[in-house]
């Protein structure tokens, strides 16, 4: 399996890139295709003796930044290691591209470049999120502002494979972000979702509200855009300030550190299922062709579980189980209806 990685995208490129993508070469058996700035590449790797066994360069002379618009990608910076990397991937040259790059940019250009599969109205992030049971994809939790109920649908279809193939779970539950668990809740998109995704054959449990997520609410949390990146925001940030006071009150005395100490096994613990780095980013759900979204911060460990969960969606054929599903639902609703 060759997996193509973006050797610029992100904050921390191309070092933290190139020494998650060694390790994931060692461990994981794979290889590797950068795509960047090749004379850079190869004296970061000298500089900080990184092997590129079983990693190939291609040269790419740009980078789109963060400050680009999302379009640039198809137009100024076509030429980029973001572009190149979505190219050599619709050729054939690789089985998944990751990318730790302008989030715009990576839908504009997976849609434009990579496509949609037939019949999938939207790609939509959708990244893994620790709770108290464990762990949930939400989706879409940013790449579509304004959606449609037959969007949430798909997004709910989509998760719900990906869940099962990559994550392992069995019959994932899927729930829908609303203002309250009645089924009369939220809005026009709220109450036509509700119905589609209850008579779609996935294991629906129903509305959802938002302080209820963190309790293991369900597998997968169906939302528009707009609300699910206002979700995840506000639980990144939460997450951040409870594990900050939390440092705060066992540094404020000798007493407190020394209790510290006795239970620091389990302080780890608890930073461990609040890390972000354990799940690396998103799947871009909805292509032809697996694209992952990286955490723009992505660092070693980070990339490495990146590249770890892409492996896992091409070994799980999961676009090409989305790909059935969407036309299986496809040629129901084309089914005259019995009268």
């Amino acid at each position: 399996m060759k997996i193509i990685v973006d050797a610029f995208g992100g904050d921390n490129a191309p070092l933290e890139i190139m020494k998650g993508c060694a390790d994931a070469v060692r461990d994981l058996d794979i290889d590797i295709m950068l795509t960047g700035r090749e004379e850079e590449i190869r004296r970061v790797a000298s500089e900080n003796a990184i092997s590129l066994e079983r990693m190939e360069i291609v040269n790419a002379p740009d980078v789109i930044t963060m400050e680009d618009s999302a379009g640039d990608i198809m137009k100024g910076k076509s030429g980029c290691s973001m572009a190149e990397g979505l190219r050599r991937l619709t050729a054939g040259e690789g089985d998944a591209f990751v990318s730790g790059g302008n989030s715009g940019a990576l839908v504009v250009g997976a849609s434009l470049i990579v496509k949609r599969i037939r019949g999938v109205k939207r790609i939509a992030f959708a990244p893994i999120i620790p709770n108290a049971g464990g762990f949930f994809m939400l989706i879409d939790s940013g790449a579509n502002v304004d959606c449609k109920a037959d969007m949430l649908q798909q997004f709910g279809i989509m998760g719900s494979i990906y869940m099962e193939k990559v994550m392992g779970i069995t019959n994932p539950r899927v729930s829908l972000a609303n203002i309250g668990t009645e089924d009369h809740k939220g809005g026009k998109l709220q109450h036509e979702a509700f119905e589609l995704l209850k008579n779609s054959g996935l294991n629906f449990i129903g509305n959802i509200e938002a302080r209820d997520i963190p309790t293991d609410a369900g597998d997968v949390v169906v939302s528009d855009g707009f609300t699910g990146n206002v979700i995840l925001k506000t639980y990144e940030g939460m997450a951040m300030m409870i594990m900050g006071k939390l440092k705060g009150i066992f540094l404020a005395s000798p007493k407190n550190k020394l209790a510290a100490a006795l239970v620091m096994k389990d302080i780890k613990k608890l930073a461990s299922n609040f890390d972000y780095n354990e799940y690396g980013g998103a799947p871009l759900m909805g292509c032809v062709k697996p694209v992952f979204k990286m955490h723009g911060s992505a660092k070693e460990k980070t990339v490495y579980n990146a590249i770890r969960l892409t492996k896992a969606y091409v070994d799980g054929h999961v676009a090409d189980e989305i790909a059935a599903s969407v036309q299986k639902y496809r040629a129901a609703e084309a089914e005259p209806q019995d009268v």
